[in-house]
C-alpha cells in the first residue's frame, strides 16, 4: 500500500525536474560569427579578438568578456544595453549604436550603475555599447617610449570591438559617441581620428585641449602617473614628442569635427545645482577652459552644427552627465535617424 505514494512522489518530483528545464532561460553564447575569420578559442588570438564568455546581467543588459591581441591578449568586458527584439547572432536586422565612454578611475559599469540609462525609452531601439577602456587608459594607443602594443585601447575599440559587434552582435554602421571626462576626450579622439566611424559626438566635462597651457598639462600628466604608472608611456613627452601630443588633443584635430554635430558641455567648477554650497573643483574649471577654446577654434574654423552648453555653476559629477546625456540625445538620435 506505500508503494503508490512512493511512485508518485518520483513522478512529481521528475515533472517538476521537467518544468523547471523549460522554464529555465538558457545561458547566452556567443554566435559562431562572433569571432572574425583568423581567430581562434582557448589560446590568446594571434590577431584581432574574440567573445570569450557571455553573461546577461540584468533586463537588455549583457556583458561580452572579450579577448583582446590589442591588450596584449588580456579579456576585458564590454556591457551592451540591448534594443527591444534584439538577439545576438541574428542576420536579418541591424541595430544603430551609440557608444557610450566612460571616464577615468570608472569601467565599463560606470553608465548603467550611475544613471538611468537602462531606463531611458528613447534608447529602446538603440544598440548601446560600454566597453572597457582601462582605469586611465585615455582611448589611446600608448606610445610605450615609441614601441606601441599594450595597451593599445584605440585599436581595440576602433577596429576589434567594431568588428565583432558587426559581425555577431547585431550592430549596424551608423554610429554615434559620447563619453564624460576622459571618454569625452575619447569621444571627440575617435569622432575625429576615424572619420566616417560616428556620425555625431558628444563630450561632456571632456579633456577637450591638454595642451591648453601649463596646468593642463601638468593635470594630465597627473592622471597618466595614476595606480603607479610611468606617465610617459601614454603619449610621451608634451615637449618631446609634441605631435603624439597633438595627435590626441581634440583642439588640434578640430578642423576633423568641423563636418559632424559635435555637442560640447562642462561646468565652471563652482558649486551648481547638484553640489555642496561653496564647494569648488579645479578639474572642471579646467576642462571648461578647454572647451571653452575648442568650441572657439571650431567656430573660427566655420563649424556650423556644433552646439555648446558652457551652464556655468556645477562640478565634476555624475548628476550633471545624465543630465547632458538626456540633452543631448536629441541630436544623437537624430544623427542615427533612431528618434522616429
Amino acid at each position: 500500500m506505500t508503494a503508490i505514494p512512493v511512485r508518485r512522489a518520483r513522478l512529481v518530483l521528475v515533472v517538476a525536474a521537467l518544468l523547471l528545464t523549460l522554464v529555465t532561460a538558457p545561458p547566452l553564447t556567443a554566435p559562431a560569427s562572433a569571432a572574425p575569420p583568423g581567430t581562434g578559442t582557448g589560446a590568446a588570438p594571434s590577431r584581432g579578438a574574440e567573445v570569450v564568455g557571455v553573461t546577461r546581467v540584468a533586463d537588455r543588459q549583457v556583458d561580452l568578456s572579450v579577448r583582446s591581441a590589442a591588450l596584449g591578449g588580456r579579456t576585458v568586458k564590454v556591457r551592451l544595453l540591448t534594443p527591444d527584439g534584439w538577439a545576438p547572432g541574428e542576420r536579418s536586422r541591424r541595430w544603430p549604436t551609440l557608444w557610450l565612454l566612460h571616464g577615468c578611475c570608472g569601467d565599463y559599469t560606470s553608465w548603467t550603475a550611475q544613471t538611468d540609462v537602462a531606463r531611458t525609452e528613447s534608447l529602446r531601439n538603440v544598440l548601446v555599447v560600454m566597453p572597457e577602456a582601462g582605469w586611465n587608459g585615455w582611448y589611446s594607443d600608448w606610445w610605450n617610449y615609441g614601441e606601441g602594443a599594450d595597451p593599445a585601447w584605440e585599436t581595440f575599440h576602433t577596429k576589434e570591438l567594431r568588428s565583432l559587434l558587426e559581425h555577431g552582435w547585431g550592430a549596424s554602421t551608423d554610429r554615434v559617441v559620447a563619453g564624460l571626462s576622459m571618454g569625452g576626450q575619447g569621444a571627440l579622439l575617435y569622432a575625429a581620428r576615424h572619420p566616417g566611424m560616428f556620425k555625431a559626438a558628444a563630450a561632456y566635462s571632456g579633456s577637450a585641449h591638454p595642451l591648453l597651457d601649463d596646468e593642463s598639462v601638468g593635470r594630465i600628466m597627473g592622471f597618466f602617473a595614476g595606480q603607479g604608472n610611468d606617465p610617459l608611456r601614454v603619449w610621451g613627452d608634451p615637449v618631446a614628442q609634441r605631435e603624439v601630443w597633438e595627435a590626441h588633443d581634440p583642439y588640434h584635430l578640430a578642423r576633423r569635427l568641423t563636418t559632424l554635430p559635435v555637442y560640447l558641455s562642462c561646468g565652471d567648477g563652482s558649486a551648481g545645482p547638484f553640489d555642496p554650497p561653496g564647494s569648488t573643483n579645479a578639474l572642471e574649471a579646467d576642462f571648461n577652459r578647454q572647451n571653452q577654446a575648442l568650441a572657439d577654434e571650431l567656430h573660427r574654423l566655420g563649424a556650423k552644427r556644433l552646439t555648446t552648453n558652457f551652464y556655468g555653476p556645477g562640478t565634476h559629477g555624475w548628476k550633471y552627465w545624465q543630465r547632458e546625456l538626456h540633452a543631448s540625445l536629441p541630436m544623437l538620435l537624430h544623427a542615427l535617424r533612431a528618434d522616429r
